[in-house]
């Protein structure tokens, strides 16, 4: 099946006026079977009292883009859950955009495993982790889009 773009669209606008992502500043970038990058540009409001990005900020980009990673593999009326975060901070940053890209290593139809990496301007690793997602069904995202094309 081929993902239709126009409801890649629609859930790309969906989580970028949602009020978590919103607050944070966090778009979807790409969002593709497996993969996602996720991108947030660093503010003030990101930084702890030391002048370096805050821990649950990294936190929540791996969180974020494990759980899109899986996405596109789970069936339309059924949405996902992070049931385990394990992550490692490996170097501090201040500015600039962040980039956390996002891999489904297994998807299953129940419980799916996941990576993703977060990476600074200059593309060294910033924070690595895993993620294992739970397919909840009848939990959908309704953006009144198919989600696949005809094939």
């Amino acid at each position: 099946m081929t993902p239709n773009p126009a409801y890649i669209r629609a859930v790309q606008d969906s989580v970028h006026d949602s009020p978590y992502p919103a607050l944070i500043g966090m778009r979807i970038a790409s969002l593709e079977f497996d993969r996602c990058r996720i991108e947030l540009d660093l503010r003030r409001d990101h930084l702890q009292p030391f002048g370096i990005v805050h821990g649950g900020v990294l936190a929540t980009l791996i969180d974020t883009a494990t759980f899109w990673a899986a996405f596109l593999r789970i069936d339309e009326d059924a949405g996902l859950v992070n049931v385990d975060l394990k992550l490692n901070y490996l170097k501090a940053v201040a500015s600039g955009r962040l980039r956390a890209e996002g891999e489904c290593l297994r998807a299953g139809r129940q419980i799916s495993y996941t990576v993703a990496s977060v990476y600074d301007e200059a593309g060294q690793l910033v924070a690595h982790g895993t993620s294992t997602v739970m397919t909840l069904p009848g939990k959908g995202l309704k953006v009144g889009i198919p989600k696949f094309l005809e094939s």
